[in-house]
């Protein structure tokens, strides 16, 4: 799947084109708080559609996710304040429980020998659209502005109904639990214990921060450059043309290995963000060096998700889906955040620069911190099987239970501290831990609560 910045970020991005100053109190309400509600609730779905889908089979949360699309793009069209972050805000929902769900039926139904030119046709076939649409959307927005949801609602009801003719039913997999599912924030550990499944991780969020620089600062350089505003939607169109090349990028992929095309996308992308950088006064020069970087993103969503695909557990299919679309959000935050930083001391170009810099260290970045953590496992786990019938074993294991308790709950009041500034903030804290402590009440219920006050402007 193509990774361009489809994420809440973009939608908070989008938000930011409007004025709430004149509004309602509530409009107000609700402007000052979007960037947190859009983040917390594609976070929070994210974590949630695993447990849900043990409830809810999951074509019928497929349907959830599709509707949620079709609603939010109506939505979207009639605008105003209140409505367009509602669409928004679905449409960011609806992303993550159908790209969640999407991996999991391709895990179902694709052999691993096969995960790569199964990428490889994904990317292909959205050639098209990735092509047309940016350019389209701009003439469309020029000539309507409504125009551009509701042609982004009727595809989602296209894309509704192939999927109910090609009855893809639950999976073969993951079907109704008899026992009770964990707390989604249980995942994270089993997910994080994993180094594959982390550098693929790492992966998809390093070339979407790449992504997202070259969607949303590529288009502001040509403006400043003094080139029409509709270039921007010209350059993405004629970048997401190289889609229709990943055919030819896969037959050289075959030739050698994952690893090394992996290496290749990060090295060129990286490359020509820098001399992009150091060429920004030649606009035309820069304009095509990014151009060549986006390539090699390409090649980077092709090959990049192969690693996770690969090492992903039968049994942990929808669960470690859901933790991985979460590269999504996470470089739908930083990236904004980092370039606003650079921004403020810096020239536009260093933006670019800045990028080159996080693509050329994610090779680096991975194995610093994947194989010491690796050796260090394997080496313990080693020795600790080897002992597993001494009775030393089984005190040590009990008195670290305290130590790792302790660990716990100090984390959790210094991230009190650090994240609490008013009164009211300790006090729905203070809630939160002793409803989780003393009752069964799913956890991530109680944080959707705390993202509505926040909404509400009351924390």
């Amino acid at each position: 799947m193509h990774a361009g910045p489809t994420t809440s970020a973009e939608a908070v991005e989008t938000l930011e084109q409007f004025d709430p100053a004149s509004g309602s109190l509530l409009e107000r309400a609700v402007f000052n708080h979007r960037k947190a509600v859009l983040i917390i609730c594609a976070l929070v779905t994210v974590l949630l559609v695993p447990w849900l889908i043990r409830f809810v089979p999951r074509r019928w949360m497929y349907t959830i996710g599709a509707l949620m699309m079709i609603s939010g793009g109506f939505s979207a069209a009639l605008g105003g304040p209140v409505l367009l972050p509602i669409g928004l805000t679905a449409c960011t929902m609806a992303t993550v429980i159908v790209f969640v769900c999407v991996n999991a039926y391709v895990l179902d139904y694709i052999e691993r020998t096969s995960l790569g030119e199964c990428e490889t046709l994904r990317l292909f076939y959205s050639g098209l659209a990735w092509t047309i649409g940016p350019f389209l959307g701009i003439w469309l927005m020029n000539l309507w502005a409504p125009a551009p949801f509701i042609l982004s609602g009727l595809a989602a009801t296209i894309m509704l109904g192939v999927f109910w003719v090609m009855r893809l039913g639950d999976g073969k997999l993951i079907t109704r639990a008899r026992a009770p599912q964990p707390n989604p924030l249980a995942y994270l550990p089993r997910f994080f214990a994993q180094p594959r499944l982390i550098a693929g991780w790492s992966f998809a969020v390093l070339r979407t921060c790449g992504w997202w620089v070259y969607v949303v600062y590529l288009p502001i350089y040509a403006v400043e450059s003094g080139y029409s505003d509709q270039l921007g939607g010209l350059l993405l169109s004629i970048t997401n043309g190289f889609l229709f090349l990943t055919p030819f990028m896969l037959r050289w992929m075959s030739a050698r290995s994952v690893r090394h095309a992996i290496r290749i996308g990060f090295f060129g992308s990286a490359t020509a963000f820098a001399l992009a950088a150091a060429l920004g006064n030649q606009p035309m020069i820069a304009i095509g060096l990014l151009m060549t970087g986006s390539f090699f993103l390409i090649l980077l969503d092709m090959c990049g998700g192969l690693p996770f695909l690969m090492a992903v557990k039968p049994s942990e299919r929808t669960e470690m889906s859901a933790v991985y679309a979460t590269y999504r959000d996470v470089s739908g935050v930083v990236t904004p955040g980092v370039a606003r930083l650079v921004l403020a001391i810096a020239p536009l170009p260093m933006v670019f620069a800045a990028t080159s810099l996080g693509l050329a260290g994610a090779l680096v970045a991975t194995a610093g911190m994947c194989v010491p953590s690796c050796v260090l496992t394997f080496a313990v786990s080693r020795i600790w099987l080897r002992f597993r019938e001494a009775s030393w074993r089984s005190a040590v294991e009990d008195g670290l239970v305290p130590v790792t308790v302790g660990l716990m709950l100090a984390g959790g009041y210094l991230i009190t501290l650090s994240a609490d500034h008013s009164a009211v903030a300790f006090v729905v804290t203070a809630v939160t831990a002793g409803v989780v402590l003393t009752t069964r009440i799913h956890p991530l219920w109680l944080f959707a609560i705390a993202g509505a006050l926040g909404l509400a402007g009351w924390v």
